[in-house]
């Protein structure tokens, strides 16, 4: 019988254990999308309990609770006691059987406090209390500590257009920074002309351009701006929350116009809105092209679903869902638009319902070329990234694309704790060559294996990134 959680934890086979161990396991880690708070990286921050460091903004965590029934008061409130909040995830821990919360709260404990013990209600209290000394003696658990123990090579941060990047300023300024800081460039505040927020958001734009905004030229115009400014500043890539790809297609002209509409207040229709989404975002992605700058497609979740929790807690907190919208034909629209001109840009879609993987996968087919896999079905994202949906994304990406191409993993986390899930994966990515090559579905060349092992878990994202 396997010991719970050791040192050959998902590697089912001789080879996956060798592949893992003398190729992925010291690989640096490049996490080139993430949430973490550049002020928060700069400041070099400390956590004070290991309640803040989990449950401060971990809205998977929050969901698990939840369904435990915890009490909102332990979940998200700030006024509760910091370990009867830890009490509450101990108790809901015990019922995270067969969910990935399950492996990374041990895979923390274990690299981060050196604690092997399994989290219950029994042991919550020791435990609580060994991590919070840590944090308070140990200097590799302050953020800088952090991406130094874990080697970390880069992160790219999720930054607004309007953002002056300051604390991207300050960390670069600092001597010896252990890994880079990089901004992505998110837009998605002015393409959401539907939003009550945006026109606010317009005066906001205009003023970090130095411009006036009249209309969605204009828009265009700040958005490129900033983006200027963003590569600048050593950014990689954009990202872009989307239900399904905007592909309505008007005149520059009625796009404005559809902007003046927003502006003095008066409602748009579905195809208005998906107008101005597209004319806007194809500029972008035009503008991406020309600067080698990654286009990340976030497609497929249906956000905000409880109406009273939103009004309480706002958005990013638990109570958003996977959509099943469809995205082939305007997808392949607003690709083949781009094409017709040469001016596809890397691009990586990510979707949060599996079943677009074959679409997304043969799709991204069509555009492929000039460069070692230009268009990426990205990792499995938030609710797929488990076991299983490791292994589904990876297998799919065999079957239909070129698997040895393949940028790796990311966190998608708000979280400085959150590094172990690049090991997570990379021992599922070692389980299925190892199963593969043992089974003689492949070669069982350690040092092809090895080389691939190594290009999926860093070298390919570096390569894609910086060129």
């Amino acid at each position: 019988m396997k010991k719970f959680m050791d040192e050959q934890f998902l590697l089912q086979t001789k080879t996956a254990q060798t592949l893992f161990h003398e190729y992925a396991k010291d690989q640096p880690i490049f996490d080139y999308h993430c949430h973490l708070i550049p002020s928060e990286i700069a400041q070099n921050k400390r956590f004070t309990t290991i309640t803040d460091a989990w449950l401060g903004g971990d809205h998977y965590k929050w969901r698990a609770m939840r369904s435990n029934g915890i009490s909102e008061d332990l979940i998200t409130s700030k006024n509760a006691d910091p370990f009867d909040k830890f009490m509450a995830w101990a108790d809901t821990m015990e019922n995270c059987l067969g969910n990935p919360l399950y492996h990374w709260t041990h895979l923390e404990l274990q690299r981060y406090f050196g604690i092997t013990e399994v989290l219950n209600r029994k042991n919550a209290k020791a435990i609580y209390d060994e991590a919070n000394r840590k944090f308070k003696e140990d200097e590799n658990l302050s953020v800088r500590g952090i991406m130094k123990q874990f080697n970390v090579y880069a992160v790219g941060t999720t930054d607004d257009p309007a953002d002056d990047l300051a604390y991207h300023k300050e960390i670069a300024s600092q001597k010896e920074f252990p890994a880079k800081v990089i901004p992505s460039y998110r837009p998605d505040k002015a393409l959401n002309i539907e939003k009550d927020t945006f026109a606010d958001y317009i005066a906001l734009l205009a003023k970090a351009a130095s411009m006036s905004i009249h209309s969605a030229t204009d828009v265009v115009s700040a958005l490129i701006n900033r983006l200027d400014y963003f590569v600048s500043m050593g950014c990689k890539a954009s990202d872009h929350a989307l239900i399904t790809a905007p592909a309505i297609f008007k005149s520059e002209a009625e796009v404005n116009s559809i902007f003046v509409k927003k502006m003095d207040g008066n409602a748009l229709s579905s195809i208005e809105i998906e107008a101005y989404k597209t004319y806007v975002l194809s500029h972008l992605a035009r503008a991406y092209a020309k600067r080698d700058i990654a286009m990340q497609l976030h497609f497929a979740a249906i956000r905000d679903n409880n109406g009273m929790m939103f009004q309480q807690l706002g958005p990013d907190t638990g109570f958003d869902a996977s959509h099943d919208k469809e995205l082939a034909e305007s997808l392949s629209a607003f690709l083949n638009a781009l094409s017709t001109t040469g001016e596809v840009p890397k691009t990586i879609l990510y979707t949060l319902n599996p079943k677009d993987y074959y679409t997304l996968g043969t799709l991204m087919g069509c555009y492929q070329g000039g460069i070692p896999g230009k268009i990426q079905l990205g990792s499995a994202w938030w609710f797929a990234d488990h076991k299983d949906g490791m292994e589904q994304q990876m297998k799919t990406l065999g079957n239909i694309g070129l698997l040895p191409r393949f940028i790796g993993m990311l966190t998608d986390s708000r979280s400085f704790l959150s590094y172990p899930r690049h090991e997570y994966f990379r021992r599922i990515l070692c389980n299925i060559l190892g199963t593969w090559a043992e089974d003689g579905e492949i070669p069982n060349d350690m040092e092809m294996l090895g080389n691939v092992v190594k290009n999926i878990s860093f070298e390919n994202a570096k390569a894609y990134f910086e060129g």
